[in-house]
């Protein structure tokens, strides 16, 4: 299937639909134990755990989009010096930038000087690509 602005987001249905389920109702299980049979070492023990887990839970997610992030904006500001001879412009932010890496090569340029000159939203730019340059190996 082709990538394009309507099908670009990735889910993992293990991580985003199972995983967060099933710490989902942990954390109610817990709750409910507490509200169940009262405040005890044993249900603040579980509860402290649950809230571990959720945590490790979000910073699971969250750490390899940040250095990946980090990949784009380089791979990004490569693309467009190699294009124009000029690096990214630095009023463009980490979301500008990821949402520009799927406009091509002939559309990258003004779109990116449009996204920093009218300080457009990430949305906002995917939008404006009229040519999408899939990327299939976002996390």
């Amino acid at each position: 299937m082709n990538q394009n602005y309507q099908n670009h987001r990735r889910f993992h249905p293990l991580f985003h639909y199972i995983l967060s389920l099933l710490l989902l109702l942990t954390l109610v299980g817990a709750i409910w134990l507490i509200i169940r049979n009262g405040i005890s070492l044993s249900a603040i023990l579980f509860l402290a755990i649950v809230i571990i887990l959720a945590i490790m839970f979000l910073l699971i997610r969250q750490y390899p989009l940040k250095a990946q992030d980090r990949a784009i904006r380089a791979e990004e500001n490569l693309r467009h010096y190699v294009l124009t001879g000029k690096l990214l412009d630095a009023r463009l932010t980490i979301g500008q930038i990821i949402a520009l890496r799927f406009a091509s090569d002939a559309e990258l340029p003004e779109l990116s000087e449009k996204a920093a000159s009218q300080n457009l939203s990430p949305d906002e730019i995917k939008k404006q690509i009229t040519n999408w340059k899939a990327d299939y190996d976002r996390v």
